[in-house]
């Protein structure tokens, strides 16, 4: 299954856990204090990663896709960037960022 994948910024990472926990009805899958949190639910990958300075803003979109060989990012025609990557490919970027972190995605 497929999940639609939003990446934004914002500027305190606590409460935009707090605001968005309760718009989407579950915990973060994963956080990273003061850095970043993710979301894996059955339809959506979400991921805010604290950049003061830019809250609010889109980083990319793209799917969180099982059929993915690898990470590909493609820019859509109004520039947009769009990736496409399988939950192992992001959980080893976490690992690259934040070593140590010790995040399995669980399905």
């Amino acid at each position: 299954m497929r999940r639609f994948h939003i990446a934004i910024c914002v500027e305190d990472l606590e409460s935009s856990i707090d605001d968005y926990t309760n718009r989407i009805g579950a915990r973060p899958t994963l956080v990273v204090p003061g850095r970043y949190a993710l979301w894996r639910t059955g339809e959506l990958n979400l991921s805010i990663r604290q950049m003061p300075g830019n809250g609010g803003q889109l980083r990319h979109v793209g799917w969180e896709d099982p059929a993915a060989d690898t990470l590909s990012v493609e820019h859509d025609v109004n520039g947009l960037v769009w990736e496409r990557f399988s939950a192992l490919d992001q959980a080893r970027e976490i690992k690259a960022n934040w070593p140590d972190v010790e995040y399995e995605p669980n399905d």
